[in-house]
């Protein structure tokens, strides 16, 4: 059936009264999907945005063919080494396993596995494991445990110390709560009942004790258990319970195996305590009380702490305390504070330290050697490129001559190494493959450009902003372009590769990512520029990233795509609104567009959380007027906007599906007599899903070729 017109949502209006205002909103009724009327208009919606698509299943299945073709379907990770120890003497010499995951062409999901190791500094090599390798242990097979469900993900996964047992989390449909499962490696049978409604990660204390953690009705994790094995799945003992709804908790295990470290995080402060591996049943010790706006991160060293910490400048200093004694009394700086230099996280190992930091706009790793005394004098990971990302991927074991990195950059695909600590030697060990394409031949990373532009916001602070494009793309203004943006939580954009991203750049496209203050691509500072009453920063830098991008010749208005997803969706939808002009089409991706509404709503899930991010508009008038002045949903405007596409998930439990449902209704309504016929506003919703959107790999690669298509349709008319 043809549908003559798009979807009308229902007028059912409410009236909002905060601090001396009254806001009618027309379409909070769709909130409630347990309507039967709200499904049939998400419904409606999916099939007027697949009507006005459906001239572009061709492009669609090209995009999607691209990545398909370029990408190695069955394949290994790297392996990464672990060595078991059992329940017995301390002489027991353990069992070393190199552990990867492994995909095969046709299937949706990996298979994680094990095979025994020798020499750590030998992993097997990938190509000769073959299809089947030899003493090849098959862990847990993704497709098998997704067989008859839309979607399938993993919350955690965990072997037991002494190598016996799997502990690992699922969640099938997509609203992040997890069943958590222990499973018998010799046996491959499940080990008791499940535990349900779990949140992310697991640690094992011992091989008979699990450590988890739970959500409230808020999603937010509010407790820490322990569950011995054998005990019936609703009898675990309660760790830590917080109160303060500000907080959630988390939980890993040290790499020197001896603790499980627990974590409270608020936006702005932390606490953590030692729960000793070897008595779980002991009451965890605490590291240091929390401190409003006082952040703090260990990692547990032997017989000392490696603390990250801003008590004494807002960039981060690192220091070292004794586990027996850990309290900031006895904090001893390793890296003093530096401004401009964000130390962002530490990782200890028997001889050395690797500190995680930002510099210039870019990650770095620094790598210091411990000492009788200390620590000695320590060196950067470097790359001879202008725009990377470089990761500590960890190693298995707390004794190590090594560490995994990850490098990246926007035209150098993945690269693993090991980082030899005594040579300081990088060892590659794989670079993810790009198959050559039937129509453009072997990728070669020397036929694009990569480079830095800044553009200079309304305040004159200057916006790094990463491009990348093909050499043969010309800078005459009549390339399309995608500018992505995201610009909250002090998260960072960093520039990495996508073998999807090929798809836009082979056909001519520049692509740039906007590192907008809110973000923290520039240390502390520029993310505290780009929050509470700061947030309009973050919105009217990403309009000046476009206007400096058509200003340069890479682009032009009318060729312009913006992008952003959850609150990078809040970011897009304020600047059409700011500047509607600037952009062709915007893709909003399970946005954050109503966003006034949810913080007003404490007993949303992770509401109150937000209020050190965005304000507390529900008390504070500033706040709220602040908040009023830039919701997408409360400011559109009687003008011409971009065309829009927002993708959401029925089942997100970070951004309601009910805000960008909202938003589009809103936008139709208000610009039915302006809104060009040619830029269409569109909504498309995954029935089952969440905030991630689908999880199959190939399920993704056509989510990709969708979006990407309609972008590729509107900006090259």
């Amino acid at each position: 059936m043809t549908l003559e017109h798009p979807p009308v949502a229902e007028r059912r209006p409410i009236t909002r009264t905060r601090h001396g205002e009254d806001v009618v909103d027309d379409y909070e009724w769709l909130r409630d999907k347990d309507d039967p009327a709200v499904i049939a208009y998400l419904t409606d919606e999916n099939a007027w945005t697949d009507q006005q698509t459906a001239h572009l299943a061709d492009l669609r299945q090209a995009v999607y063919d691209d990545i398909a073709a370029r990408t190695l379907q069955t394949d290994l990770s790297v392996p990464s080494y672990r060595v078991h120890h059992g329940a017995g003497s301390a002489e027991d010499p353990g069992r070393p396993f190199w552990y990867y995951a492994r995909t095969h062409e046709g299937s949706e999901y990996p298979l994680y596995c094990r095979i025994p190791a020798d020499d750590p500094a030998s992993p097997p090599d990938l190509a000769e494991l073959g299809d089947s390798p030899a003493g090849e242990q098959i862990l847990l097979d993704g497709n098998v445990e997704a067989e008859g469900n839309d979607f399938f993900t993993l919350g955690a996964f965990a072997v037991s110390p002494d190598g016996s047992r799997l502990g690992y989390s699922v969640d099938l449909r997509g609203d992040e709560r997890f069943a958590l499962r222990v499973r018998d490696l010799a046996t491959g049978d499940q080990v008791g009942d499940d535990i349900p409604d779990t949140g992310y990660g697991v640690a094992w204390a011992g091989a008979e004790h699990l450590i988890f953690t739970r959500n409230d009705e808020s999603w937010r994790s509010y407790q820490i258990l322990r569950h011995r094995l054998g005990d019936p799945a609703g009898r675990s003992t309660v760790v830590w319970e917080e109160p303060d709804e500000r907080f959630g908790l988390y939980l890993f295990s040290s790499t020197d195996r001896r603790w499980v470290v627990l974590g409270a995080a608020s936006t702005l402060t932390t606490e953590y305590r030692l729960l000793p591996i070897a008595a779980p049943d002991s009451e965890p010790v605490l590291v240091a009380e929390r401190v409003q706006g006082v952040e703090y991160h260990i990692e547990p060293a032997g017989d000392h702490l490696l603390i990250i910490h801003n008590a004494t400048g807002p960039d981060f200093e690192l220091a070292v305390a004794p586990v027996a004694s850990p309290s900031p009394a006895n904090w001893t700086a390793v890296l003093p504070h530096r401004p401009g230099v964000r130390i962002t996280g530490v990782d200890a190992y028997a001889g050395h330290a690797v500190v995680s930091l930002r510099r210039d706009g870019l990650t770095a790793l620094h790598v210091l050697p411990r000492t009788a005394d200390g620590f000695a004098d320590g060196a950067d990971i470097t790359f001879d490129e202008p725009l990377y990302t470089v990761d500590n991927l960890g190693w298995g074991e707390y004794v190590t001559d090594r560490i995994r990195v990850g490098h990246t950059s926007l035209v150098t695909p993945e690269t693993v190494s090991d980082y030899l600590l005594d040579t300081a030697e990088l060892v590659p060990r794989k670079i993810t493959p790009v198959l050559d394409h039937p129509e453009h031949g072997p990728y070669r990373p020397q036929d694009y450009v990569q480079r830095r532009e800044w553009a200079t916001a309304d305040d004159g602070t200057r916006i790094p902003i990463s491009v990348v494009f093909h050499r043969d793309t010309p800078l005459d203004g009549s390339a399309p372009a995608l500018l992505y943006g995201y610009g909250s939580y002090e998260s960072s954009t960093d520039p990495t590769f996508r073998i999807s991203r090929l798809s836009l750049l082979d056909r001519g496209f520049v692509y740039a990512i906007a590192h907008v203050r809110g973000g923290g691509e520039l240390g502390r500072q520029w993310y505290e520029q780009g929050k509470l009453t700061a947030k309009r920063n973050t919105f009217t830098d990403f309009v000046a990233a476009a206007r400096h991008l058509v200003a340069a010749g890479y682009t032009r208005a009318d060729r312009l795509a913006a992008q952003g997803g959850s609150a990078g969706g809040l970011l897009v939808g304020a600047a059409i609104n700011l500047a509607p002009d600037a952009f062709r089409a915007v893709h909003a991706a399970v946005p954050f567009v109503d966003a006034l509404t949810t913080i007003l709503m404490p007993e949303l899930p992770l509401t109150v959380g937000e209020w050190e991010e965005w304000g507390n508009p529900v008390e504070d008038a500033e706040a709220y007027r602040y908040m009023r002045s830039y919701t997408p949903y409360e400011n559109v405007g009687a003008h011409p906007y971009p065309a829009i596409l927002a993708t959401t998930s029925l089942n997100d439990t970070r951004v309601l599906y009910v805000e960008p449902a909202k938003w589009i209704a809103r936008l139709r309504a208000v610009t039915a007599d302006v809104q060009p016929a040619d830029r269409p506003i569109l909504l498309k919703t995954e029935l089952v899903a969440g905030h991630g959107g689908v999880s199959g790999r190939y399920q993704k690669w056509r989510e990709t070729a969708f979006e990407y298509a309609w972008i590729v349709d509107q900006v090259t008319r």
